[in-house]
Formats: C-alpha cells, structure tokens, sequence
C-alpha cells in the first residue's frame, strides 16, 4: 500500500534532537517536508490536485465512480438517496478496472434503464421494482437553459403520438382526407365522437342560442378526444400513460379553468362576483359565504385534475401489481402454483377490462364537469 503514495515525507531529525538547545519557541516548528511527487511530476487538476496521495489512475477511478453514481441518481430519480448510493456501489463494487467502470458508465449514458448495467445495479442492490416504476419520466432529448430544464421525455414523446394520431384519423376520415359518401368504421367513429360531444355541450350548456354554444364547442371536443386517446393509448404494453401524472392534468385544468374564469367576466362583467354570494343569503353570513364559495370556486381545478390522475395511476399500478403476482405464480415450475394462477390470470383480464372502461369514463366526467363549470360561468345562479 505504501508504494501506491508517491508522497515521502522527510523529517530532519538533527534539528529535531538539538531544539532543546536552540532558542525556537515550542510554538515552531523546524520539520522539513520534502514532495518528491511534486518534483517528478505536473501538476494535476481536479481530484489529484485537491488529494496529492492519488496519483492520476486513481484519480481517474474515482471521477468514474463519481460519474456512475451521478447517473443513477438521474435514472432513479423515484428512489431515496440512499438507494442510489447502495445501486452505485453494488454496480462498480469497489472495482480498480478503469475499462469496467467505462463500459458501465457508457451502458448507463447509452441505454439508460434497459441496459444490462443498470438492471445489474437493481439486482446486486436488491432494490425491488415498484409498481410505480412504469410512470417514470425519463429524458430522451436532454435540454438545459440555465437553470430551466426543457428536456423531451417520454410524457412528451407519447402526447406527440397521441395528437399525431388524433389528427392523422380525422384527416383520413373527411371528405377531403378520403371519406366516402357512405361511411366506414373509421368515419363513424369520428362521427360518434363529434356528434356525443356535441349533444353534450347542447344539453349542459343552456340559455343560449345554438350558434353561441358552437363557439365553445372545438375546445370541448379537442379535450375530450385528446384525454380519450391519451387513456386508451395508456392501456398498449410499453407505453405511457400521460394522464397518470399529476403535473399534466393539473396543468390541464388549471387553463380550462382560468379560460372559464374569463369567460364567465366576459359575459357578466363584475356581475360575476354574484356567483360568490347565493341569493337571499343572510347579510351577517356573507362574508363568510363568500370566502367559503370563493374556496370551493378555486378548488375546481385542482379537483378536476386529481380525479384524472388518481383514477389513471391507481388502475396501472393495481394492474402492474397483479400482473406481476401473476406472472411470478407461473414461473414457480410446479403444478400447485400453475393451477393457482389462474385466478389472478383472470382477475387482471378482468381489471384489464375495467380500465378500458374507466379511460372512456374519465375523459367523458373531465368533459362534462368543464360543461358544468361553464354554465355556471355563463348562466351564473
């Protein structure tokens, strides 16, 4: 070990045995250190300048370390600090390999959470994947201005698809696209979707004219077939579910509500503020009716964006659950558990199907509760 320091200290011991008899007070010190490592050598930056006892191999294994544990703090960025530092660990294990540590930084920037290195840091970790796993969102196009981060992840990715493909069905289905005087099943699909919406906005929106409730009309549509395909498109293996992340419907209903809002100005002016004061309404009780009806106002917004997010992440995650209780009773190799799994085999076909039908149904209560907010906006009490 001592011959990996090229750091020798030298001490002058006759200088040592005679401070006795010289006049150099106890508080100095007459020590002579000679660095060898600074004469035969450069000077280095980084970690061999602040360490001198590394030399630079050493140094290049530590940036190494560094860089991998680093990585995986990105990669596992739904896991405690501690975790990453235990996957860092299992993952270079201490190692003085330089092309080692190399090829597992270079897996980690390379292939992210499906390559081997990672994977094997999970498995000598003994970090167990969690059912929360599949919302991870993972940067594919790495972006930073300053400190604002702009990256294309994966939510990204799949809301691109979602409105490509949105917009490639209706372009293939109209007249100009290539549809037909007698529709096809695509053209009645996209008929059935416009004429539900369109039934909707006519019986929830009510006092006012045709003509004025089709203005409202294109910004209800778009959502409703936007949260219909982001749901339905959550369900494909693989894929991502966008409106399992809160951050995406909060967003969402965040700006519906603020248009609402304007709206409801719009048409009654400062009128509007009646909606925070019911009629007839005690004169002693109004300050408090207000501040409680101004609460419930706002807290629309942030409710209707819950209720997409909770209903979406809370199926996945209960269906990833079972699936893999499932999937780990048949890998078992024995007769008993073959025989056992069919009940949880079921129990997710069935769950597979009951998340069908709540993708359909979230987006039909997201677009019928914006319905409902924007008579109150327009009609008031």
């Amino acid at each position: 070990m001592k011959n990996q320091f090229p750091r020798i200290f030298l001490f002058d011991e006759n200088s040592l045995n005679s401070s006795a008899t010289s006049s150099i007070t106890p508080s100095q010190s007459t020590t002579t250190i000679t660095d060898y490592s600074l004469q035969s050598s450069d000077t280095h930056d980084g970690l061999f300048e602040d360490h001198p006892g590394l030399n630079p191999s050493s140094e290049r294994i530590v940036e190494l370390q560094s860089d991998i544990h680093e990585k995986l703090g990105e990669l596992m960025i739904n896991k405690s600090a501690r975790d990453v530092l235990v996957a860092a660990e299992a993952a270079h294990g201490e190692s003085d390999n330089i092309p080692f540590l190399e090829w597992i930084l270079n897996d980690l920037n390379e292939n992210g959470v499906e390559g081997d290195a990672y994977q094997d840091a999970l498995d000598l970790a003994g970090i167990v994947p969690s059912p929360l796993d599949q919302f991870e969102i993972i940067p594919l196009i790495p972006m930073n201005i300053g400190d604002l981060y702009f990256s294309f992840t994966n939510p990204s990715l799949f809301m691109l698809l979602t409105l490509s493909l949105v917009l490639l069905l209706v372009h293939f289905v109209t007249k100009k696209g290539g549809g037909k005087s007698v529709p096809n099943a695509w053209q009645s699909l996209v008929e059935l979707i416009y004429d539900f919406v369109l039934n909707l906005v006519n019986e929830q929106i009510g006092g006012l004219s045709g003509n004025v409730k089709q203005k409202f009309f294109p910004c209800i549509l778009v959502t409703f077939t936007f949260l219909l395909f982001c749901n339905l498109q959550g369900m494909i293996p693989y894929s991502f579910t966008v409106t399992s992340h809160f951050i995406i419907t909060l967003g969402l209903s965040f700006s519906l509500f603020i248009g609402i809002t304007i709206v409801g100005f719009l048409r009654n002016g400062l009128h509007f503020l009646s909606f925070l004061l019911p009629a007839g309404v005690p004169l002693p009780l109004a300050p408090f009716l207000v501040l409680l009806e101004l609460i419930s106002y706002c807290f629309r917004a942030l409710s209707l964006g819950i209720r997409l997010f909770a209903n979406m992440m809370a199926g996945h995650s209960l269906v990833k659950i079972l699936s893999g209780f499932a999937w780990t009773m048949l890998c078992m190799n024995n007769l008993f558990y073959f025989i056992g799994d069919l009940g949880p085999l079921f129990i997710v076909l069935a769950l597979t199907g009951l998340e069908l039908g709540v993708a359909i149904l979230q987006a039909y209560v997201f677009t019928i509760l914006i319905c409902i907010y924007l008579n109150d906006a327009i009609n008031l009490h």
